[in-house]
């Protein structure tokens, strides 16, 4: 199959079965970071930006600006170059590296903000809104509050994983973060088998979490930081709060056992799953959201350093000791 363009390949990403300790249950990950933007984000930003679209409110020549942790604007950056559009990402510094390199290879400009509260004229969602009313023909597909973000996910990915497990499915995991995909996705399994788990990990110092007193994490795309409909509780069965530990932890046994190079937000999902998975049953199975590539933060060196590379010089040396 020929797709007509990268836009059109978004989508049918696979689910792979990841053995987690000892359960009898069968749990698989849905593999997001396959996405040609490389993250679940291309889902909620395609469906959003064609909503605009279709609705008049992003016209031939238009701005698409928006606040972001990084995925969400690549996933814009990609659409927006795809489709002609100038695209506005605003970021704080906790973004990676990696991330901003992406964002400015697909033509984005960047607005880089400080990590400070939401109603801090200076954070970055509040200078995305400012930015948006200050330019002409202008989308915002404001992530954090538009519904059409969960509805993208009930739309797009919930039918899929319904699909691809033949109904089977007994739970699901997923990052809450604006908490679209958790809360999109649970509400069309809820549909489906009323008695669908819909489990959402959260960052264990986020707002949420801290009942309103969050402290700084490291973990990116993850956290509910702030009040947000978006994030639809009465779908949700349980939250498991995971530590920067345990979630930075466990990457390097992902890639290294499993070959499953993930993001920050990915370990959090598998550590949750991996605890979780103790008190399920044989015949449950569980589908878990690995949302993006642990290419998107390799300079953080949570996978391993440079400098633990072997230097052709010294690797001959060894050879030729091992011969005598």
């Amino acid at each position: 199959m020929i797709y007509k363009n990268v836009l059109a390949a978004i989508g049918n990403t696979p689910i792979v079965e990841v053995k987690m300790g000892d359960t009898k249950a069968r749990i698989g990950a849905k593999l997001e970071y396959l996405n040609p933007g490389g993250s679940v984000k291309d889902r909620s930003a395609i469906y959003m930006i064609e909503e605009a679209e279709r609705k008049g409110w992003l016209k031939p020549g238009g701005t698409i600006i928006d606040a972001s942790s990084g995925n969400q604007g690549i996933a814009a950056a990609m659409i927006g170059s795809a489709k002609g559009y100038k695209v506005i990402i605003t970021v704080t510094e906790k973004i990676s590296k990696e991330k901003l390199m992406t964002l400015k290879a697909y033509g984005a400009q960047v607005v880089m903000c400080p990590c400070v509260a939401m109603d801090d004229p200076h954070n970055y969602h509040q200078v995305a809104v400012q930015l948006q009313k200050n330019t002409p023909n202008s989308f915002m597909p404001n992530q954090y509050f538009n519904l059409s973000n969960r509805q993208a996910h009930y739309t797009l990915l919930g039918p899929e994983i319904w699909h691809q497990t033949a109904g089977t499915i007994t739970h699901f995991f997923a990052a809450a973060g604006t908490s679209g995909t958790v809360s999109g996705v649970g509400r069309y399994l809820k549909l489906q088998n009323p008695d669908v788990k819909i489990i959402a990990i959260d960052a264990k110092n986020s707002w949420r979490s801290t009942k309103g007193y969050p402290k700084p994490y490291e973990v990116e795309g993850i956290g509910i930081d702030f009040d947000t409909p978006v994030t639809d509780y009465a779908v949700i069965d349980e939250f498991l709060e995971v530590s920067d530990e345990d979630s930075l932890g466990i990457l390097k046994p992902l890639a290294q056992q499993y070959g499953l190079l993930v993001g920050l937000s990915s370990g959090s999902v598998a550590y949750a799953v991996s605890q979780y998975a103790k008190k399920m049953k044989e015949g449950d199975v569980g589908v878990m959201i690995f949302g993006d590539s642990g290419r998107a933060y390799l300079s953080k060196g949570f996978y391993g350093q440079v400098d633990d590379v072997i230097m052709c010089e010294k690797a001959l040396e060894n050879v030729r000791s091992l011969s005598l």
